[in-house]
């Protein structure tokens, strides 16, 4: 068996029961070291393989090689593992084991929840990141979500090999949304070091995002109240 496990932000009152007993049943656990060391004393009676950044496919197939074996594993994600996680990767690596999908808090809902209710209307995931998507895709969809109106959560939003592509989304959206419109800010989103800042399209501080933010642009009826982000569900149009 092979369990591709959403620890949430990381912390155990982030993580939901199914995670903690995916982990609790596995005697082998893989993951990215940082990840791993959120978790630490959840898995001290474990088995522990972790690696570096952008070794993803190896952990996988290292989880694959260790399930061959006979022993359970649990392939860890920060967040939801289905949500720029191993999931998917764990999925098309496997060659006939059982693999179970276990569900976990990821960045926006656990960022929104502290903003407010800034996701109560259609909204989409974008990452910033360029280094599986062209990034020429990534700016058409940040335009199309925006000409859509939709909430858009961002991902990756910036690094110090990216410390513009940010600016540019906002630029581009810029095009279709008001510069009135709410942005919440929050690194560390479930963490201890948590931050939380609140502003707008036009008064947004790029030099406070790194990659430890996420970032939740409203849509034309998000609006702040006593420093919450509101986005309208449309009752008060329906009733």
């Amino acid at each position: 068996m092979i369990y591709a496990v959403g620890i949430g932000p990381g912390k155990r009152e982030g993580m939901t029961g199914e995670a903690l007993e995916a982990i609790k049943k596995s005697d082998v656990i893989v993951g990215y070291k940082t990840y791993i060391d959120f978790i630490k004393e959840l898995i001290k009676d474990k088995e522990v393989i972790s690696n570096g950044m952008k070794q993803e496919v190896d952990r996988v197939k290292k989880a694959v090689e260790i399930s061959k074996t006979g022993r359970t594993v649990a392939l860890i994600s920060s967040g939801d593992a289905g949500v720029y996680g191993m999931a998917g990767l764990v999925l098309e690596y496997s060659d006939g084991e059982d693999v179970k999908i276990i569900s976990g808090v990821t960045a926006s809902t656990a960022a929104a929840a502290v903003l407010g209710a800034p996701l109560m209307h259609d909204f989409c995931h974008i990452s910033l990141s360029d280094l599986l998507t062209s990034l020429d895709l990534i700016y058409k969809r940040i335009n199309l979500a925006s000409e859509g109106d939709f909430i858009i959560c961002i991902y990756n939003p910036r690094s110090k090999g990216r410390p513009d592509y940010l600016k540019k989304a906002f630029e581009i959206m810029k095009n279709h949304k008001s510069g009135t419109t709410p942005v919440g800010i929050v690194k560390n989103a479930g963490r201890e070091n948590q931050e939380i800042r609140v502003c707008t399209i036009d008064t947004i501080d790029y030099e406070y995002v790194d990659m430890l933010s996420i970032v939740i642009v409203g849509n034309s009826s998000t609006y702040v109240k006593d420093n919450k982000i509101i986005t309208k569900r449309g009752y008060d149009k329906k009733y």
